[in-house]
């Protein structure tokens, strides 16, 4: 937690920080992100991110909450404007292309997912992945939750388990355009449009097939 002095600062200085620590532990992750380059390309001295936070992992935890939340306010047009009048598959398949295109352009959102994503100490990994889930589930819920009273998933469809498969899925196509290769047999990076969105209809295809409506199978 930001301490009240954080909250004091300018939103420009703020967001400076926050720039300058998004691009430091995108980069270098948490374990050799070096909060002397932050507090330097940021403008403050290094003293001072001591007064604004309690220590370099309330610091990272708190740039990875704050970069969820960017990507949530970005994806909210596809979590929110569901409505059950067009097919859930489709709307995931739009879902997904906005996903992949956000990240591709956004180097800094990018480097953050994967800090929080790739991180190997499981007391960091615990701390940032507890907040950035609960944003990702805040989403998601009343997004299936929907996609059910539609009728386009079945009315006992194991919910959870489809929010762990996207739990999982979403930070590794959030990487794809990073890192060439992770896509596998279906191309998601460098392939024409259409063929990449034939290529996540039949990653969707599958993911949803144990839930769609019986009457869809």
């Amino acid at each position: 937690m930001p301490t009240p002095t954080w909250s004091r600062l300018s939103p420009a200085r703020r967001e400076r920080v926050l720039v300058a620590a998004m691009d430091e532990f995108g980069t270098h992750g948490y374990s050799t992100g070096s909060l002397n380059v932050i507090a330097r390309e940021a403008g403050v001295a290094k003293g001072s991110l001591f007064q604004y936070f309690s220590g370099k992992l309330d610091l990272f935890t708190y740039v990875a909450e704050q970069t969820s939340l960017r990507i949530y306010a970005h994806m909210r047009p596809w979590l929110d404007e569901y409505d059950g009048t067009t097919d859930f598959a489709t709307h995931l398949v739009d879902a997904l292309e906005a996903w992949l295109d956000f990240f591709a352009g956004r180097p800094l959102e990018r480097g953050v997912t994967a800090a929080t994503n790739m991180e190997m100490d499981p007391t960091v990994r615990g701390a940032v992945r507890v907040p950035v889930n609960a944003i990702y589930l805040a989403g998601l819920l009343p997004l299936l939750e929907r996609a059910v009273a539609a009728g386009d998933l079945h009315k006992d469809a194991d919910l959870d388990a489809l929010l762990s498969l996207l739990l999982v899925l979403l930070p590794h196509l959030a990487l794809v355009a990073h890192a060439p290769g992770l896509d596998g047999p279906l191309a998601l990076t460098g392939a024409h449009p259409e063929v990449r969105r034939e290529n996540l209809k039949r990653l969707v295809h599958p993911l949803l097939a144990d839930y769609r409506a019986r009457d869809d199978r």
